[in-house]
């Protein structure tokens, strides 16, 4: 079974909240996150990880387009 780790979201309409993912053989997190919207896909947001000291976070970087 993979492990998951909680990472906050910083910046963007989902500022403040936090996503679930699952880590990678590396025990790495994917590299981006798209959030999406309340229209789903259509709303998309993209948030890249970036590393915060000895923990992850993913950065807001745009909508999806």
């Amino acid at each position: 079974m993979a492990s998951t780790v909680r990472i906050p979201l910083a910046d963007g309409p989902a500022d403040g909240e936090a996503v679930d993912v699952e880590l990678d053989g590396n025990d790495r997190p994917p590299l981006t996150h798209h959030h999406l919207g309340p229209q789903g896909l259509v709303d998309a947001q993209i948030y890249e990880l970036e590393s915060a000291g000895d923990q992850w976070r993913y950065r807001w970087r745009g909508p999806a387009l």
